[in-house]
């Protein structure tokens, strides 16, 4: 699905980053999207959509997987 998806669709170089700069760099490279973090343990939705990325953090606020929209 992301193959319709518009603008910047992953950030591999955001692992390892501090999660809430993370979140400010993706939506500036794609203003189309709202990156929200997910911290560990919590639920998320297992639908797709075009204008969220979900950043997941460790405990630390760590990003600990590559940033995609989704």
């Amino acid at each position: 699905m992301a193959l319709f998806c518009k603008g910047k669709l992953s950030w591999p170089e955001l692992v390892g980053v501090d999660g809430k700069i993370a979140v400010a760099i993706i939506e500036k490279e794609n203003p189309l999207v709202n990156a929200i973090i997910i911290k560990p343990n919590q639920p998320v939705t297992p639908d797709f959509s075009c204008n969220r990325v979900r950043v997941l953090v460790d405990c630390k606020g760590i990003v600990l997987i590559t940033p995609i929209v989704g």
